[in-house]
Order: C-alpha cells, then structure tokens, then sequence
C-alpha cells in the first residue's frame, strides 16, 4: 500500500490543490505560541504535547484502521497524513522574483529579493547565488525526499513527526524548544539526507560525490542543509558563482538533478515492493 499511496501523492499533488488546503497549521502554531509564551511547560513536554502526542494516536488509528477491509479504511488516512507531512508552498515557484531580479541584472534587487522571500542574504552576488542553489536542494530534501523516506521505512506516523518537528524548529518561539527539535530532527536527516547524497552519485557525478562522502559520510555534526548543499553542488558540476544571467541555469540544472533523484527513489520503491 505504501507504494500506492506514493504514486496517489503525485498524482494529487500535479492535478489537484488538496495540498494547500489541507495543510493548515493555524492550530498547531498557537498551541506552539501558547506553550511557549506561558513559560510554565518544559521544552520537552512541549515537544511531547505537540509531536509525540498526535503521532501517537495517528498509530493508534492505523492499528486499528489497518486490519479492516484488507487496510482499505487506512488508505485514505495514510494519503491525507502523507500530503499533510510534505512541505510548505511551492519550492520552485518561489524562486520566481529571484530569478527575475538576476535575470535583470538587478543584483541589489535580487539580494533584497533573496532576503525577503527566501531569508537568504550574501556579501557579493556569487556568494547569494551559491546559497540559493543550497536553499533549492535542502527545500527539495526537507519537503519531499525526508518525507517519503520516512514514509516508505516507518509509515505515515514517522512522516508526521518528521513534518511537526520542522514545524517546532521553524517557528518556535522559545529558543529552548527550537534547540530540542532541531536535535531531533537532526537524527532525523541523518539517514535520509545520505541516502539521498548517494542518490546524487547514481545520478550525477559518480566519482565526486564519492570522494566527498568518504569524509561525510559518518560525521555525525554534519547538518543536512549543509552536506545537501555540498554534495548536490558537486553531483551536478556545478561551477563558482556566476554573477551573470546564465548563472541561473544552475538552479535548472540542480532542478533536474533532484527529478533524476526522484525517479531514481520511486523506482527503487517499486522494486522493493515487488521483492518483498
């Protein structure tokens, strides 16, 4: 079912706006607000409250769901919480004003651009295009491939947690509570986010990227947005910034890759789903 349900995702995601209407997060960040605020609640009971608690009756549900009707009752639940877990807003389409400012040759708009709607800022315009091709890769890792990685392995109570623990790291308040997500979710994307880099070899530079992996691949300190970045940058050829408009053909470039990626990752689920 877990296959099925991935394919449905992407179905649902190119032909239909239940994405956007389903992920509504108001609830969950004034609760956030609220615990934070009162001072009263340890980051980590904060934590409990807000991701242990609802994944724990998530699984709670699907034990139940699960065995009636051949898991046809799951299914939807399954799908609903997947879409629900996914990122928020449209990665690519947010690189839109960017893009526009750069191709302009609007260097000063496309720092004020950068730093108003991706929260991205640079010294010098090869410095601010090197760190919008590491937003592009850690948003596409972060709202896709941790998401359905945690799905397929653990199911949809993992990918829920995964998604609560962003939201918490996110927009946290408390600097206590933004600290104790960030851990966890840290041991989150250490598996996927090497998973995925290998990924990039199979589809990208092969020897590059393991030349890089051989010194990351175990570093536990090693945050994911930074080793994505890396190693997507080195998979994909990437050349030192250009400040001209042609340096925007790497952000397409880098696009591509992650779509290689993707394909590569479904079909391996495939596979496994025959095999098993």
């Amino acid at each position: 079912m877990s296959f099925l349900v991935l394919v449905l995702v992407l179905w649902v995601e190119k032909f239909s706006g239940l994405r956007h209407r389903l992920q509504r997060d108001g609830f969950f960040f004034g609760e956030l607000a609220r615990l934070g605020r009162s001072g009263k609640v340890h980051p980590w009971w904060t934590l409990v409250i807000l991701v242990l608690a609802p994944v724990a009756l998530l699984a709670l549900l699907l034990h139940v769901l699960e065995p009636v009707a051949y898991g046809l009752l799951a299914l939807p639940v399954h799908l609903l919480v997947l879409i629900y877990s996914l990122g928020r807003g449209d990665t690519k389409a947010a690189l839109g004003p960017f893009r526009d400012a750069w191709r302009r040759g609007d260097q000063q708009g496309a720092l004020h651009v950068a730093e108003r709607d991706l929260g991205l800022a640079a010294d010098s315009p090869e410095g601010l295009l090197e760190r919008v091709q590491g937003h592009l890769l850690w948003q596409a890792y972060q709202s896709f491939f941790a998401v359905i990685f945690w799905y397929f392995v653990l199911g949809p109570a993992a990918a829920l947690a995964y998604r609560l623990l962003d939201l918490s790291a996110t927009h946290g308040q408390q600097a206590a509570l933004k600290a104790r997500a960030e851990q966890l979710r840290h041991v989150m994307d250490w598996v996927p986010v090497r998973v995925l880099a290998l990924s990039f070899a199979l589809v990208g530079n092969f020897m590059s990227v393991i030349r890089l992996m051989l010194v990351e691949l175990l570093d536990w300190h090693t945050r994911a947005a930074v080793l994505v970045a890396k190693v997507g940058r080195v998979a994909d050829d990437v050349p030192p910034g250009d400040a001209g408009p042609q340096g925007l053909a790497t952000l397409d470039s880098l696009w591509e890759l992650l779509l290689r990626c993707a394909v590569l990752w479904y079909a391996a689920f495939a596979l496994w789903t025959v095999l098993a």
